[in-house]
């Protein structure tokens, strides 16, 4: 039923079905995890670096109410230039996007299940969503992480970002079923450093090991998805206590504003950006370049 409402992009179709890599990838980062140009400029580089790879690029959104499993550069274009106005999707966002017509990017959550409807197993993003600082009282739970429990693509990330509650999150992951797999580390890595005070469930040292386990659970029947967190390259990582600065500065700062709920990561990562003087963005831009590479080495692992 949902094939009535699905483009698969020629390229991205061809190579699902002649079990070839494929690499799905958000757009919620082109529309609002950075400004124009540079959010259509990396799009594209991302595209680029797991075409460079030897994978197949899916980039993911909903495009006059069609959902797009790989993107031209002309709808890239198009969702960098609208920018804060096209509507940021989520699970519970999909079909009110459809049924109007209208743009919207995806989030880790819809991007799973977009990718999933085509038989995309790998999927590479930034950082993944996760337990708000405060969930406690607020009950701010991203919808990533059910997603997760419930969607069996696989997720590489720079692990959580590092706005959120990471212990908390990890607890929800843990409760759900849905396995965190360090790669090369076995500390989690928080977004712009490459480690934090918790640790990953399993440490898988290559890309092989890591199909090896993806393909190990599909074929268990063993729904749900992976976080495979993959630290920030060393030359890119951020101090520790600058970033920790900027960022508890921001959520003071939105907690006086009163912003929440969806709104609230894109205004953290954007107010983080400003206090850190853009190092934060330019951080940004090379863990998902990062994640790009090795969403492809394991797509062309979990091939073969």
């Amino acid at each position: 039923m949902y094939n009535d409402y699905l483009d698969i992009h020629p390229e991205v179709a061809e190579a699902l079905a002649q079990n070839r890599p494929v690499v799905a990838l958000e757009s919620t980062i082109i529309s609002h995890g950075m400004p124009y140009p540079q959010n259509v400029e990396t799009a594209l580089k991302v595209s680029n670096t797991v075409r460079e790879s030897g994978a197949i690029p899916a980039t993911i959104a909903i495009i006059h109410g069609r959902l797009k499993v790989g993107l031209e550069p002309s709808e890239i274009e198009l969702l960098g230039k609208a920018g804060l106005s096209v509507t940021k999707v989520s699970r519970r966002d999909i079909p009110f996007v459809v049924a109007s017509g209208a743009h919207g990017a995806t989030t880790v959550a819809a991007t799973m299940i977009l990718a999933e409807m085509a038989g995309v197993k790998v999927f590479a993003t930034g950082g993944i969503g996760g337990v708000h600082r405060g969930a406690q009282t607020s009950f701010d739970v991203s919808a990533d992480l059910q997603e997760l429990a419930q969607t069996s693509v696989a997720v590489v990330c720079a692990g959580a970002k590092s706005i959120l509650d990471l212990g908390l999150t990890l607890e929800y992951l843990e409760t759900h079923g849905v396995p965190v797999i360090g790669y090369q580390t076995e500390s989690l890595p928080a977004f712009y450093t490459q480690t934090s005070d918790f640790n990953v469930d399993y440490r898988l040292d290559s890309a092989k090991t890591i199909a090896d386990v993806l393909k190990a659970k599909q074929q268990l029947g063993l729904k749900g998805g992976a976080v495979i967190a993959n630290p920030i390259p060393s030359e890119y990582a951020m101090p520790q206590q600058e970033i920790d600065a900027a960022i508890n500065q921001a959520l003071r700062e939105a907690e006086q504003q009163g912003i929440h709920g969806k709104a609230s990561t894109p205004f953290l990562l954007a107010r983080v950006c400003e206090l850190t003087g853009g190092d934060s963005l330019a951080s940004n831009i090379q863990l998902v370049l990062n994640n790009a590479r090795l969403a492809s080495a394991i797509a062309i692992e979990y091939c073969n």
